[in-house]
């Protein structure tokens, strides 16, 4: 891919997430009119080193200094002000909880630049635990962190840190943010501008981070160890042993087409997790599953986001302990399902064979796509409009395309799907994207998943083993349907990296059958 093509995907992603993270500015701050009347107080805290941070206290009536109360301090997500949270933080103190928002470091009126949840930012979160217990009649005894997205990575962080915090709910975060935008091997392209274009429009970014985005966006490979490296120092999967030592009670919920976080990153933390936790999956984007109560609206996350912490810091008997700690809502169905683990999620699976040799030429969008950062899968949400293609038209050209027997019965898809093949690139580099689609019977083909996968290294001419997991997800397939594999080489999600006229092959070795493993929900 060229610069200049590079240059303009990456100011087009800019340009257009930042006019959403903006707007979502915009209706984060609808909740403090609501809460114009409650006893808001508005305070300066010294983060780290000094740093002042905005924050805002919001304390349970009649509270007079005569008893003690949980303290739940929330950090605000990237790119909004600390009134983001006040028709949650109302809520919560009118059920007995003294409340502690506050803006992170590097955005709008809190000091310092931008630290990404680096070291500073985790430093900041146990300062203002300090702060909340020497001016608040906050409970030592009972600490919880709560959050969405960048508030729900940093909670994650602080709790591995601090073993004062009790209790997390992670909501449309990240546990590992090198597997979250650059999986696969492959940069992200919109979910990183989406990052980028919301942090100069409301936020100060430092040297550091700006000097990542560059590496980023240039493809540079002398680079990438630093890249992960920093990521990894950033990322709560980097420090679970130290998060399982501290026994914090960890609630964990995402959105199935999270297209900054993906669902698979948490499910595998989910997995290495050894105290209290629970998993939720819904239909949406980032944080849209979140948004309308953030509003004050009723809404499941933050019904059960109060129930975890009611339960873990004020010792509540209300049951969650008790429930399949796996909860999950299919994109296409409405009701809610439990497992007692991840992998019974998908507890059986089907293999849909790729058989016999297909070469594909590279460079070209063959029209398989994941869709457009937000839109996509907010469609999705609202109106089960996935990003779609039709199969029998896609240029076999530039698309691989396998297709299953039609099913006679529907198929609960729960899980996370699993590409085996066999490769035969002719340059030394190459992307590749793959895509699951439920086909109806014109052809018309749904997306259910989809990821990238990029390699570097290889011997031209010569074959080599592919193992590529598909981002999780729950959809039913309607019987009459079947599902198809896609593999193309160009998708805008993402940055390719395929040379000039190259060429992949795809094949499938006696002893070594290509296949994509569908992971079903029992019936």
């Amino acid at each position: 891919m060229g610069h200049q093509h590079r240059k303009a995907l990456r100011t087009t992603a800019v340009g257009a997430v930042s006019a959403t993270l903006v707007a979502g500015g915009v209706l984060g701050l609808a909740p403090a009119a609501q809460a114009a009347g409650t006893s808001v107080r508005f305070v300066d805290i010294a983060g780290a080193g000094g740093t002042v941070l905005k924050a805002n206290v919001v304390t349970p009536a009649g509270a007079d200094g005569s008893r003690r109360y949980p303290l739940v301090v929330l950090p605000t997500s990237w790119g909004l002000p600390q009134v983001e949270y006040l028709a949650q933080a109302q809520q919560l103190a009118d059920s007995g909880y003294v409340v502690l928002t506050y803006n992170v470091r590097g955005f709008w009126q809190s000091g310092g630049e931008i630290e990404v949840a680096g070291p500073p930012d985790t430093a900041d979160a146990s300062k203002v635990i300090d702060w909340a217990l020497a001016h608040t009649p906050a409970d030592a005894r009972h600490i919880g962190m709560a959050g969405v997205s960048y508030g729900a990575g940093i909670s994650l962080l602080a709790a591995a840190h601090d073993k004062r915090i009790k209790a997390v709910a992670a909501l449309s975060g990240w546990a590992d943010l090198i597997g979250s935008i650059y999986s696969g091997r492959t940069q992200h392209v919109q979910a990183a501008g989406l990052l980028d274009g919301a942090s100069l429009v409301t936020g100060r970014q430092s040297a550091e981070l700006r000097q990542i985005f560059d590496d980023f966006y240039a493809s540079d490979l002398t680079h990438e160890q630093d890249i992960v490296d920093w990521g990894k120092k950033r990322s709560a999967a980097t420090y679970v042993d130290q998060l399982n030592a501290n026994g914090a009670a960890v609630m964990l919920a995402n959105a199935w087409g999270d297209t900054i976080f993906p669902p698979n990153q948490y499910a595998d933390f989910y997995e290495k997790l050894t105290g209290p936790k629970r998993l939720e999956f819904r239909p949406g984007d980032h944080a849209t599953a979140e948004l309308t109560g953030l509003l004050g609206l009723p809404n499941d996350v933050w019904s059960d986001t109060r129930r975890w912490l009611d339960h873990y810091l004020k010792g509540t008997d209300n049951g969650v302990d008790r429930e399949l700690p796996v909860r999950l809502k299919s994109r296409t169905s409405g009701g809610y399902e439990g497992y007692p683990d991840w992998k019974s999620v998908g507890a059986t699976s089907r293999k849909i064979d790729l058989a016999g040799t297909t070469t594909i030429h590279t460079n070209v969008d063959s029209g398989a796509d994941g869709g457009v950062v937000f839109l996509s899968s907010i469609l999705d949400q609202a109106a089960q409009l996935p990003p779609v293609a039709s199969i029998p038209l896609l240029p076999r050209r530039w698309a691989a395309v396998w297709q299953s027997e039609k099913y006679t019965t529907a198929r609960q898809v729960r899980g996370t799907a699993q590409l085996h093949t066999t490769v035969t690139p002719t340059k030394e580099s190459g992307t590749l994207v793959a895509y699951l689609y439920d086909v109806g019977p014109l052809g018309l083909g749904k997306l259910v998943s989809n990821a990238p996968y990029t390699f570097h290294g290889r011997t031209p001419g010569k074959p080599f083993g592919l193992d590529l997991e598909l981002y999780s997800t729950a959809y039913d397939v309607p019987a009459g349907h079947r599902l198809a594999l896609v593999v193309d080489t160009v998708d805008p999600l993402y940055i390719e990296h395929n040379p000039s006229g190259a060429q992949l092959t795809f094949s499938s070795p006696a002893n070594d059958p290509s296949y994509v493993s569908i992971p079903l929900r029992e019936q």
